[in-house]
């Protein structure tokens, strides 16, 4: 007679399904993220398979993000069935390792459409100061 499931036999737990996500570590206003193999229903701060990575999502004195992985397990885990979280695909897409997610795309079209307006505000306001100071010197 096979045991259920839930009797610890292993037998759920090889089957269930797996997902790489961010497991949040760090300190107060200084988060710092554990890239990790879990079980997909359970929460961030339950017992993990695998730590696969790193993620430092606060710009270092360079203004670098730093990002490690371990891409030998992560195709590991890929190739196993794993899903991944959209932080994660992110990340991964932009490593080279998957195509590039949709999201990235987009934050960086936000991101030079501010950039644009930034510095036409600055050119208006350049201008403006300028003509100002003309003006002034001129009388």
């Amino acid at each position: 007679m096979s045991l259920i499931p839930a009797s610890g036999t292993g037998k759920f737990w090889a089957h269930s399904a797996k997902i790489i996500r961010f497991a949040r570590h760090g300190c107060t206003n200084r988060p710092f993220y554990h890239i990790v193999v879990m079980e997909r229903r359970k929460g961030q701060h339950q017992p993990v398979i695998e730590q696969i990575g790193t993620y430092d999502p606060i710009p270092n004195e360079y203004n670098e993000k730093l990002v490690s992985f371990n891409f030998e397990r992560v195709r590991h885990w890929l190739g196993s069935g794993a899903h991944l979280s959209t932080p994660v695909a992110e990340l991964l897409g932009i490593a080279g390792l998957l195509p590039v997610h949709p999201r990235t795309y987009m934050s960086a079209w936000r991101s030079r459409q501010t950039a644009e307006k930034l510095a036409e505000l600055e050119a208006a306001s350049q201008k403006a100061g300028g003509s100002a100071q003309t003006a002034e010197t001129s009388s």
